[in-house]
């Protein structure tokens, strides 16, 4: 089988690529990406919800950042939601930025 390198540490790079959720609720709920001190965002597309669903949506999201916050919130005030899973598809593009 064959070895595969695995890139760790803080100075790494990652483009995050996919959004994954298992979400309930009403209203649209929007998610944004933001890099260090929210110096750069990426505003993803606002999700639809429904109390009833079988599929887990999937959003393309395209940040490239050694670090990245999540920020869910709903768009309409009254709107409610339930997150019961988050995945974050990661993948690193470089050890460090150049100086």
């Amino acid at each position: 089988m064959p070895k595969t390198k695995v890139l760790t540490g803080e100075e790494l790079v990652n483009h995050y690529g996919l959004i994954r959720l298992r979400v309930k609720g009403s209203g649209n709920l929007r998610l944004t990406l933001y890099s260090f001190d929210k110096l750069q965002s990426n505003i993803l597309n606002p999700l639809v919800m429904n109390d009833l669903t079988s599929i887990e949506p999937t959003l393309l999201s395209n940040f490239t950042q050694q670090r990245a916050k999540l920020q869910i919130t709903t768009t309409n005030s009254g709107e409610v939601f339930q997150i019961s899973k988050v995945i974050i598809f990661i993948k690193p593009v470089a050890k460090s930025y150049p100086m």
